[in-house]
């Protein structure tokens, strides 16, 4: 049924238009202002009607009410006669959806509050779409837009709605759980359980019971019965971070689960079947563990269909000013402290600094600042003295933005060849061969990095092993 709100002066028209238009639609009559606000406000019609014609002493203020109210999710429909055409039409400009004229043909009528019902409904809808879309946004907290996070959110959507298993790797700190968090809320399951078993962090004497659950009785000091992940996650999706913990035992228990897509407690033999969904996530390189047999290679070939890897955020530099700043947003509002925004200098040695502990310790970083910061803004004094002294070291933190392109451009070869030595533990060959440059070339941007011999050299071109 479709509710109709009424706003007019004319009390007979209610009765005359449920009459003629039949049990399709729900007529309330309204001939106040506020009545109308609180149609609007609860929510209990689909369309109003504005009759022009019913009292001439108060037509501006409902025209002027009807203006105020226009832009609700609410379609209007203007009822007038042929005098008040031009009023009207000036309504319907304004974003009424139509005009019907008084005495109005009931099967225009009809047709137009059919047509408007129609309209106000797929606007509510795409709205509740967008804000749908905007929660699975705030759920992933995924920020970022650099290439390399394009490509993980391109993997993602592809893979949301498909019941493959994922495989995703990274180092610790990348945000792995974040991903898979998104491939839930982004596909068919969005609505269910999502389950996250921290592998390694379970005892291998209760992995079993914890992932399969148990019956009473089925060993010692089982009290009850107990459903175990598998169970909880239902027809949602389960997590398993860490995957190469599991003990070649439980692999092959997890192994036939996949395969079967079934599984018992234990203590039963009753089968349960497998609803939910299973992503897994890594930190090791599952591959030479498989070489080395410590990772069996049937299962590894059986989560491995699709895999996701995470870049450090040490190759997503792009993202760290971005990601800094939505940290800082959400820890000042839990912290009740809100920031209004981070330094420019701040922002430069949070991009040189080399991050071992990825977004987590990002994450960390910014909680400390914001609890140390004095006012509204997030600076260097803030950020950790471990964090501050090694950008320091590098030589590059008091590279200012701006300068000559030249300048820029040398500055940042330093900043290359001081990150390329330290990720190589100092070893220089080792450092020149990543960036496949000359050893001799390599030194000479290490001698750049020492601020009194900056002006020593000029217009360097990139020389080749």
């Amino acid at each position: 049924m479709i509710r109709v709100g009424l706003f007019s002066q004319d009390c007979t028209l209610q009765p005359l238009l449920s009459s003629a238009l039949g049990t399709e639609f729900q007529f309330f009559f309204e001939a106040k202002e506020d009545g109308v606000n609180r149609f609007l406000s609860e929510k209990n019609c689909h369309i109003m009607i504005l009759d022009l014609n019913s009292n001439h002493d108060s037509l501006k203020e409902r025209i002027a009410c009807a203006r105020r109210m226009i832009a609700s999710d609410v379609a209007w429909v203007i009822l007038a006669d042929d005098g008040l055409r031009v009023t009207a039409n000036e309504l319907v400009r304004s974003g009424a959806f139509g005009y019907c004229r008084r005495p109005p043909s009931i099967r225009e009528l009809r047709q137009v509050l059919r047509r408007a019902h129609e309209q106000a409904l797929a606007k509510r809808q795409s709205q509740q779409e967008l804000l749908r879309m905007d929660e699975i946004r705030d759920r992933d907290q995924m920020v970022g837009t650099s290439g390399a996070m394009l490509q993980v959110h391109h993997l993602i959507d592809c893979v949301a709605d498909v019941d493959a298993s994922v495989l995703i790797t990274g180092d610790s700190g990348t945000g792995k759980e974040l991903v898979a968090r998104a491939i839930h809320n982004r596909g068919n399951r969005s609505g269910r359980p999502f389950v996250a078993v921290a592998c390694g962090a379970i005892p291998e004497t209760l992995i079993e019971s914890e992932l399969f659950g148990h019956e009473k009785g089925a060993y010692t000091g089982t009290v009850g019965s107990r459903e175990g992940y598998l169970e909880q996650s239902r027809d949602g999706t389960l997590f398993l971070d860490e995957i190469g913990e599991l003990s070649l035992f439980t692999q092959v228990k997890l192994l036939r689960v996949l395969q079967q897509r079934e599984f018992s407690r234990l203590g039963s033999n009753r089968l349960i079947p497998l609803r939910s969904r299973l992503i897994f996530a890594t930190h090791r390189n599952l591959a030479e563990m498989v070489a080395q047999g410590k990772f069996r290679q049937d299962l590894y070939y059986r989560i491995n269909v699709m895999k996701i890897e995470i870049p450090s955020l040490q190759e997503r530099m792009d993202d760290i000013a971005p990601i800094a700043t939505h940290f800082l947003r959400h820890y000042g509002r839990i912290f009740q402290k809100p920031m209004e925004g981070i330094d420019p200098e701040a922002v430069m040695m949070l991009e040189n600094y080399h991050w071992p502990g990825n977004v987590r310790e990002l994450e960390n970083v910014i909680q400390r600042a914001i609890i140390l910061a004095r006012g509204n803004t997030l600076r260097v004094e803030n950020l950790p003295p471990n964090l501050r002294d090694e950008v320091r070291a590098s030589g590059v933190e008091e590279c200012a933005p701006g300068g000559s392109f030249e300048r820029q451009l040398r500055d940042y070869k330093v900043r290359l060849a001081a990150n390329a030595v330290r990720e190589n533990h100092g070893n220089k060959t080792m450092a020149a061969r990543s960036l496949s440059i000359s050893r001799a070339y390599l030194h000479r941007l290490i001698r750049l990095a020492d601020p009194g011999a900056m002006c020593e050299e000029e217009g360097l071109e990139v020389e080749t092993t």
